[in-house]
């Protein structure tokens, strides 16, 4: 029986934080991964132009038989998700900054949230903002350098400790004891962020949750993989392969994947 992929796209490389914990949450699925490297980040972007880059993006992945689509992108997703939804047949999942849970882990009630700035503009963040931390300080700051230093595959080093110094002591410096961690590529930088924030500090991000709404949405639309089949992983990028093998490695260490050019998004 075909094993039709769980198809998954980021502005670069920062989904493969989400890709990580779908694949281990559910090895049996075929995961076909789309980063659109030569375009981000998308961050600063105008919301039509992030708009167009995801519904291509869609369309070349269920052209080769993605049955559902995950948005592991919270700028693409502020920008299109619902107009994907509205669009497509099939299931899309998408992603939103923790704001929820950090709500009910603060003790200070400030809260760091780091994200890009479509994130931060968008209306989904400000009504997750009116919904669970109306009463509470939320300090918000996007932080482009992130982007770029995982899209190079520079996860530690003196370089990633100067930037996160930069972005993560002003939120310290206010009280906040919760950092939410509201793009996809900051994942790769938790280990130097919580060296920073040290154990009194909750670090939180969404790539787990998201993988359990993955999980619950192929059960509610019986979208599981056959069991006699042999999942594959194919990793692409719209920007160049070579800078793709070298971090990727750094990225998902242990995880064997087809490492190709996505051909047609350029």
């Amino acid at each position: 029986m075909q094993n039709r992929p769980i198809g998954i796209l980021d502005s670069g490389l920062g989904g493969l934080s989400v890709l990580r914990e779908i694949h281990a949450l559910l090895p049996n699925e075929s995961l076909h991964y789309v980063g659109d490297s030569a375009w981000c980040p998308y961050g600063p972007k105008p919301v039509e132009d992030i708009r167009a880059r995801v519904f291509a993006i869609t369309d070349h992945l269920l052209a080769l038989g993605a049955k559902m689509v995950v948005v592991a992108c919270n700028s693409a997703t502020i920008a299109a998700v619902e107009s994907l939804r509205a669009a497509y047949p099939v299931p899309f999942t998408g992603m939103e900054p923790a704001v929820k849970p950090a709500a009910a882990l603060t003790k200070t009630n400030t809260i760091g949230v780091l994200a890009t700035e479509a994130s931060l503009a968008g209306e989904k963040y400000l009504r997750l903002v009116n919904a669970h931390a109306r009463d509470l300080r939320l300090i918000t700051r996007p932080c482009p350098e992130f982007v770029d230093l995982v899209e190079a595959g520079i996860l530690d080093g003196i370089e990633a400790r100067h930037a996160v110094n930069f972005h993560v002591m002003p939120l310290l410096n206010e009280g906040a004891d919760v950092i939410v961690l509201g793009c996809t590529h900051y994942p790769f930088l938790r280990p130097v962020i919580e060296q920073l924030t040290g154990p009194d500090v909750a670090v939180i991000d969404t790539g787990a949750a998201v993988a359990r709404q993955v999980k619950r949405r192929l059960e509610t639309d019986n979208l599981f993989a056959p069991e006699d089949t042999e999942p594959t992983i194919r990793i692409t990028t719209t920007g160049s392969p070579k800078i793709l093998e070298r971090a990727f490695p750094k990225l998902c260490p242990g995880l064997k994947a087809d490492l190709k050019q996505a051909e047609g998004l350029g």
